[in-house]
């Protein structure tokens, strides 16, 4: 598959400890390049744009505090395959559940403070991407 690009968002958990340099040098070190990178913090209007699919959901305001409890650090991941990649890279949303190496298991603190976030499919990534970066990018 050509290069393609995904977003990534270190959540504010990871953010508070000082583990953005650890993150972006567990997908370096594995072949996937950060194009554009910043940190910011989302207002209540983007958080909601950003997790729309979870609307009604018993855990979405819990999401939405959370998530704009904090810095974040947005980053723009390239390569090739990778949305599949850097899923793989983070894994399980369940941290109990994630395969010894990824970034959740290493990192994560519970099911919700996961550390990451990344976008699970190509046409998510293009929306998450102009969402956070405020620019449509070919992915």
């Amino acid at each position: 598959m050509d290069r393609e690009r995904t977003l990534v968002l270190i959540k504010p958990d990871a953010v508070e400890r000082n583990l953005v340099g650890p993150i972006i040098k567990h997908f370096e070190k594995n072949g996937i390049f950060v194009r554009a990178i910043k940190m910011t913090k989302l207002s209540i209007d983007k958080a909601k744009s950003l997790y729309a699919e979870h609307e009604g959901k018993p855990f979405y305001s819990d999401l939405l505090k959370y998530i704009t409890s904090g810095p974040i650090v947005a980053v723009i991941i390239e390569g090739s395959d990778s949305v599949k990649r850097v899923r793989s890279l983070i894994g399980n949303t369940n941290p109990e559940e994630a395969e010894d190496g990824t970034i959740r298991r290493l990192y994560a603190i519970s099911k919700q403070k996961n550390s990451v976030h990344a976008s699970d499919s190509p046409n998510s990534a293009a929306k998450e991407l102009d969402c956070i970066f405020n620019t449509r990018l070919a992915v």
